[in-house]
């Protein structure tokens, strides 16, 4: 018997076992990166950066980064923008998040408000959670679901964009970003 990822030469032959190159759907990187972005757990902190909610009584003072987000095919669920800081590796990775916000849909755009502890370099990845499940949901064959999209409205034709593609600078005197669902 074959088991997925091990070529079988290797087994035949008694050495030991490789592993294969990952093969597998394209919607399925996006899948995993939300998942993570997705997951509870600890925000990161990246060079000293961190975000919180405007609302939040321990926001520190400093620049506001208001993010809109539009394109929503339908209004259900919420929709979950997650902004991470300078570290490339940190970008998509699990806990690699500064802050997250859930924002219930009651139109057909969501605005969320960040303070963010220093002007630099930021990324954001969202998407709409539609069945409010706090999960992103893909098809059978890995495709993304639900709707989902990225700072800079970076392509995602071939696979999760690079961090270089979606990283933007916030000045001192703060930043309003739209960015806008692909499904």
């Amino acid at each position: 018997m074959n088991r997925p990822g091990w070529t079988i030469g290797a087994r035949l032959r008694g050495r030991q076992f490789r592993r294969r190159p990952d093969r597998s759907a394209t919607g399925a990187w996006l899948a995993a990166w939300l998942l993570a972005a997705a997951l509870p757990g600890g925000a990161a902190l990246a060079a000293g950066a961190r975000a919180t909610a405007c609302a939040a009584a321990e926001a520190p003072a400093g620049p506001q980064l208001r993010v809109t987000v539009t394109g929503a095919r339908k209004v259900a669920g919420n929709i979950t923008i997650t902004v991470y800081g300078p570290r490339p590796e940190d970008f998509l990775a699990r806990g690699g998040r500064l802050a997250r916000q859930r924002i219930l849909l009651q139109g057909p755009a969501a605005e969320a408000c960040f303070v963010l502890s220093e002007a630099g370099v930021y990324a954001i990845a969202v998407y709409h959670d539609e069945n409010n499940d706090h999960d992103f949901n893909r098809t059978l064959i890995g495709m993304p679901a639900e709707g989902y999209g990225f700072s800079n409205d970076a392509p995602t034709l071939a696979g999760v964009p690079s961090f270089e593609a979606v990283r933007f600078a916030v000045p001192a005197g703060g930043l309003q970003m739209t960015i806008r669902l692909r499904y």
